[in-house]
């Protein structure tokens, strides 16, 4: 298969195309982190360069990734708390007028019925390689271990050690940055937190939450507590960080 790396604001896509590129991406209630609807159009406007899709030639859209920068000197302390604090740094430092020198891989998709061409893999190549041609020598990235679904229970500190008898992680997602020679930094624990209604929860999840508590979730890496008092859910998702440069 031929492809062509670009923006993903270079053309426009129809909407049948992105569909089914984004058709199994992320679950509903990612879009439910009220700190990130507040920065995302900052980051969209600013940051659109670091927006790209991999294009078949047929001009179909194949695979798409992002990312964002920001300034971090290296040491895993100095990392962002998770995913929306990479968010919120990126913009502020740009306010600020901050140089970055680093890259955060922010996520990155295929299309459903092409996984395991090593798709993905490619994408976060192209991403890496915009981090060389800008000069910056860090490139991490906030993971989000599908596989940890099956296990909400267990802590992201425990389940990012999990390994196969090879030696890789039991995560196929963490894997897949470790063949391109990314390495484990450290867990983000509270690398996102979706907040919602009952309502939209219930929506979202397509379950009923008759009583608080905790709760498992679909496609939910940790557990969902829901307050039948105040009306809300809130959901805090684990991530692990990882350091391709």
């Amino acid at each position: 298969m031929k492809l062509i790396i670009e923006r993903f604001d270079a053309r426009e896509w129809a909407e049948g195309q992105l569909e089914e590129l984004f058709g199994e991406g992320f679950p509903e209630f990612i879009g439910a982190d009220r700190l990130v609807e507040r920065y995302i159009g900052r980051i969209r406007e600013w940051f659109a360069e670091l927006n790209l899709v991999l294009v078949d030639e047929r001009g179909v859209p194949v695979a798409a990734g992002w990312g964002i920068p920001v300034r971090w000197d290296g040491r895993a302390e100095a990392l962002p708390l998770g995913y929306t604090d990479a968010i919120v740094r990126a913009v502020e430092n740009r306010e600020l007028g901050v140089e970055p020198d680093t890259l955060v891989i922010c996520g990155a998709v295929v299309t459903p019925s092409l996984k395991g061409r090593g798709l993905a893999g490619e994408m976060l190549t192209a991403l890496r390689q915009l981090a060389v041609e800008r000069g910056w020598p860090r490139v991490i990235a906030p993971v989000r271990p599908t596989l940890k679904s099956r296990y909400p229970l267990a802590p992201i500190e425990s389940f990012m050690g999990w390994t196969r008898p090879d030696g890789t992680s039991l995560d196929p997602w963490i894997r897949t940055h470790q063949r391109l020679g990314a390495r484990i930094v450290a867990a983000a624990p509270a690398s996102q937190t979706m907040t919602g209604t009952i309502f939209e929860w219930e929506r979202w999840t397509g379950m009923v939450f008759p009583e608080s508590g905790e709760y498992v979730v679909p496609q939910g890496l940790s557990l969902l507590r829901v307050d039948k008092d105040s009306g809300q859910g809130v959901y805090v998702e684990p991530n692990v960080w990882m350091r391709h440069m």
